[in-house]
């Protein structure tokens, strides 16, 4: 007898940088969540989709859960920690620290709040002895009550499958909301536009990252050719960024628009012709309406 179709939304949650939006791409096997070793990369969720023979899981890549400074910050946090009783499943990423820090008991203070089941993994566990993944687990299985414990290194692909797994065994019947070979739901623009920040996270000096957003000002087919003309905008918050973001002779910039535009051409299957131009938008992460017109808005689960 054929076993049930199953299906459902998981969130992802955890503080910067302990690598969900690595985990993200390794569970579906292709990149979609941008990375660096920034704290705050991800800004919005990014849902993406896993269509098997058993069932098919919607995760949702959430910003890091952080002490707010401005209403930038108080967005990412509204934005992770709303989904919490909106899914199925919460899938909580943290690193192997034997002692829990002051960010994460705040996270475990929160999901005292929630009737979502949760699945607790402890991600890079490569950078600890094999002994010392038993006590992580421990630590944590005495602070909250987890459906499972599950130690991964989502760098090293390493048991990573068991996340999957795990998730089908707690699912229900349900049914298949996205075509299935459709992998994320992000807009080729969105996609577009994340792909020149990641740039932006791993090139340019600690402060700046974070003060910049990007915008696609255009984004088209060349008639009659086998390539899309992209037009786009770095906004940053002051005059000093703009300079740094150029670069001595534009060598920055053409630096970010090169590594962006290999990244996207795999992504689009076709020649990418990318123009980027910077401006400065002052204090526009404490700005609503900047915020909205840069995308960042609150969107509802499916």
């Amino acid at each position: 007898m054929k076993e049930p179709f199953k299906s459902g939304f998981v969130t992802i949650i955890g503080r910067p940088n302990v690598g969900k939006s690595t985990l993200m791409n390794q569970l579906i096997g292709q990149k979609i969540s941008i990375m660096s070793n920034k704290p705050q990369t991800t800004r919005n969720r990014i849902q993406t989709i896993i269509t098997t023979e058993q069932g098919q899981i919607i995760f949702i890549d959430t910003p890091g859960i952080h002490e707010a400074r401005h209403k930038l910050g108080n967005y990412m946090n509204e934005t992770a920690v709303s989904t919490l009783n909106e899914v199925d499943i919460v899938l909580w990423l943290v690193e192997p620290d034997k002692k829990i820090g002051k960010g994460d008991s705040y996270i475990i203070e929160r999901l005292k709040n929630v009737s979502t089941r949760v699945i607790l993994v402890i991600n890079k566990i490569d950078t600890i002895e094999k002994p010392e993944i038993l006590e992580v687990m421990n630590a944590y299985k005495d602070k909250y009550d987890f459906a499972e414990i599950i130690p991964v290194s989502a760098l090293k692909i390493e048991n990573v499958d068991a996340i999957t797994n795990a998730i089908f065994k707690y699912l229900e019947e349900g049914p298949q909301f996205f075509p299935e070979d459709m992998i994320t739901d992000q807009p080729e623009r969105q996609l577009v536009a994340e792909l020149i920040r990641e740039k932006a996270l791993k090139l340019l000096q600690q402060e700046i990252p974070h003060g910049i957003a990007v915008v696609i000002d255009q984004m088209k087919d060349r008639e009659g050719q086998n390539i899309i003309d992209i037009d786009a905008t770095i906004v940053c918050e002051k005059d000093s960024h703009k300079g740094m973001i150029i670069g001595k002779h534009g060598e920055m910039l053409k630096k970010i628009g090169s590594m962006a535009r290999r990244d996207m051409e795999s992504l689009l299957g076709t020649k990418v012709n990318l123009k980027i131009w910077v401006k400065i938008k002052k204090d526009w992460r404490d700005s609503d309406f900047l915020l909205r017109n840069f995308g960042y808005s609150h969107n509802k689960i499916q």
